[in-house]
């Protein structure tokens, strides 16, 4: 739920007329009245059962609302049974167009935006989709008893008023044109889930949605199947032909990635995406392989890079410093561990908005030194200068050059090799914990911790199970985590959680590196207000320069095709592989069985 649903308006200049959708640019691929998007096939038959894994990490669920903070619900359950106002194409960006919502039209202020909900929409109790549920749906999610970093997106909305049974108008508080956006893509339930009860006290009624799939057989521990609802309302129209094609969609769940493997090849599920390079190169192999039952394929995409990372938590005392930040970076060997580990599949991450038009290069043109300047006794001075880039061993860079340079920045930090240790004034240990949920973990930090112990700095590997790394990550209560962030062409509000001052301070909000600056506050208000792609741009790109050079993040690597296993015997899918499909939605939203 982090990063929202993003869109645009195309009709400001024509207050008394209302869109099918709304691009942010101005700019939709689909004219009012398309029959489909192009990727689906409209002809795709309904029926059979699609097997698949969770996508979480958590081992099992405890709950069906996936709102609230507390416990873990089920894989896929808020985009299978929630509609929502509007709704996007894989192949396109920062447009949406029309699902519960027939129309919407924008103010010419951009202080508001109305939405006109489509008569036939209806709950899976049969009762109709009215303005009051949409309006009960962004109370709740703006409320107290929900995740914080569902109510940061939604700080700029003033509220929401029904004019009549069938439309709503979002206010707003400034005018920004994501929000539009972003309150379009906020999922609709209805006000009698949960009914009577504190929304924190909804855990095990089933949600009523309004989306293409109920919950159906539940073997907790081991799977849950959503069924295609037969009356789904929405089934007809042009953003939802050829999809939601399965009868059953069974999550199956699995204790770890070993036990995953196997039952894959053993035939027990269809699909199954892999992040683990070692997995795709050494252990996708077998029998049904052989026969053509199971295919291995990477599915090329154009999606940002996102920025997964190694985090810094600057709360703690140890890793306030800009330098030992920087210093714990330069002993990352990602040229090694890419070509010994890796087996070369992977790119390193190249900032906040990598594969993107915000992607910070070079040095700052004008527009970014406008909004940097400012802070210049505030900010890192390296920030007005090249942008900075992950640190190389290859080509005319080495290793001994990094941690010789990453020795003198912990000089000059004021650590000293003394008694057996790296000491600072203080006579503090430099020793860290890297926190994770997995062990298989260490063994990709094992590289990184030897070449800190060249230095003198200790990193010892925690594991916990995943409900205390939850509640860890929670409260902040660790040193360094590894996190993987998702990337976006469009960037806002969702960034105020992520890296403002106020999240900082909140429990269980995204901002994990504890970081409080008043520019990076600024810049994100500057990139949420932008009025064209024109003042966007500088923002988002000076936001990525400032985020680099402070060393709160230590970039780690990304992919460039998504690789799927799927089982060919069982499974059709269309031709076009959508450009913008994040992994293996495009399969669950669009492919059919045999």
């Amino acid at each position: 739920m982090r990063l929202l649903l993003s869109m645009l308006l195309c009709v400001c200049a024509f207050p008394g007329w209302a869109a099918h959708g709304y691009a942010l640019w101005d700019d939709f691929k689909y004219a009012p009245g398309f029959d489909h998007f192009d990727y689906v096939n409209p002809a795709a038959p309904k029926g059979g059962e699609l097997r698949l894994v969770s996508n979480l990490r958590v081992s099992t669920f405890d709950k069906y609302n996936p709102f609230t903070i507390k416990g873990s619900a089920p894989a896929y359950l808020s985009s299978l049974m929630f509609d929502t106002l509007l709704t996007g194409s894989l192949d396109e960006t920062a447009t949406a167009y029309g699902l519960l919502a027939e129309d919407v039209q924008v103010a010419p202020d951009r202080l508001s935006a109305t939405f006109r909900l489509r008569a036939n929409a209806r709950f899976h109790n049969g009762d109709a989709v009215l303005a009051a549920d949409v309006k009960h749906s962004f109370d709740t999610l703006n409320g107290p008893l929900v995740s914080p970093s569902i109510r940061s997106n939604l700080e700029d909305v003033a509220g929401v008023d029904v004019l009549d049974t069938r439309t709503v108008r979002y206010r707003f508080k400034k005018p920004n044109r994501e929000l539009p956006l972003t309150v379009g893509g906020l999922p609709v339930f209805s006000q009698r889930w949960g009914q009577g009860k504190p929304f924190d006290q909804v855990v095990m009624d089933i949600p009523i949605g309004s989306g293409p799939y109920k919950i159906g057989p539940v073997n907790f521990g081991k799977d849950i199947t959503y069924v295609r609802d037969p009356s789904y309302w929405a089934r007809d129209l042009s953003v939802r032909k050829g999809t939601a094609n399965f009868d059953r969609i069974t999550v199956k769940i699995y204790k770890d990635n070993t036990a995953k493997l196997e039952a894959l090849k053993a035939g027990e599920f269809d699909l199954m995406r892999f992040f683990s390079a070692g997995d795709w190169a050494r252990r996708v192999n077998g029998r049904k392989f052989d026969t053509g039952e199971l295919v291995k394929a990477e599915l090329p995409h154009r999606l940002p890079t996102g920025f997964q990372s190694y985090v810094l938590n600057t709360r703690r005392p140890l890793l306030q410093d800009v330098r030992v930040r920087q210093a714990l970076g330069l002993a990352l060997d990602y040229e090694w561990m890419n070509r010994q580990m890796f087996y070369g599949a992977y790119q390193r991450v190249q900032g906040l908005f990598g594969n993107t038009d915000c992607q910070a290069s070079g040095e700052p043109d004008a527009a970014q030194l406008a909004l940097l300047q400012p802070w210049r006794s505030k900010i890192p001075d390296a920030s007005f200068g090249p942008m900075a880039t992950a640190p190389r061993t290859d080509g005319t860079n080495s290793l001994r050059g990094n941690l010789r340079q990453a020795q003198q920045l912990l000089k000059d930090a004021g650590w000293e090799y003394r008694d057996g240790a790296l000491r600072n004034s203080k006579n503090a240990v430099l020793e860290l914990e890297m926190l994770d949920s997995n062990e298989g973990g260490a063994r990709v930090v094992s590289p990184w911790a030897r070449n800190l112990e060249k230095i003198g700095v200790k990193l010892n590997f925690r594991t916990a199970d995943f409900s205390l790394y939850q509640q860890r990550l929670q409260k902040f209560d660790f040193d360094i985590v590894s996190l993987a962030y998702g990337g976006t062409n469009n960037p806002g509000q969702e960034f105020a959680d992520l890296f403002g001052s106020k999240a900082a301070t909140q429990e269980d909000s995204g901002n994990h590196s504890g970081i409080q600056s008043p520019a990076v506050d600024a810049l994100i208000t500057a990139m949420v207000s932008a009025k064209s792609k024109a003042e966007l741009l500088p923002a988002c790109r000076a936001l990525d320069r400032l985020i680099a050079h402070s060393h709160i993040l230590i970039p780690q690597w990304s992919a460039s095709t998504h690789r799927m296993v799927f089982n060919a015997w069982r499974l059709a899918k269309p031709d076009t592989v959508p450009p913008y499909s994040p992994g293996e939605s495009w399969a669950i939203e669009t492919w059919w069985a045999r």
